[in-house]
């Protein structure tokens, strides 16, 4: 199995940080994309995968995937207050608005 071979060669911590890379990179441009498209009405996706990937965690018997899982779990969370600082960025003329969406600005979720 992967995960013995990762902790025979004591790889298992270099995976990790390096899956937690990956996850909040992918993160990143996610967050931008969606507020761009979406607004920040699409913030109850990411409660929702958050908490699907937090149930996985716990399911999950495998400490490398429970960890990974973890980790896009909590980096859901965090992408929620993202979502809106990000329509603060927007409006403070940091990245582009979407000029096809009505009610770029609006206070609703």
């Amino acid at each position: 199995m992967i995960t013995d071979f990762l902790t025979t060669h004591g790889l298992t911590g270099l995976v990790i940080g390096l899956g937690t890379f990956l996850v909040i990179g992918i993160f990143h441009p996610v967050v931008i994309k969606c507020e761009y498209y979406f607004g920040v009405k699409c913030w109850w996706w990411f409660l929702v995968l958050g908490v699907v990937a937090c149930a996985a965690s716990v399911y999950v018997s495998d400490v490398l995937l429970s960890t990974l899982l973890g980790v896009v779990a909590f980096s859901s969370f965090w992408t929620i207050k993202e979502i809106f600082e990000q329509r603060e960025r927007v409006r403070k003329g940091w990245f582009p608005a979407n000029p096809r969406r009505k009610n770029r600005f609006d206070n609703k979720y």
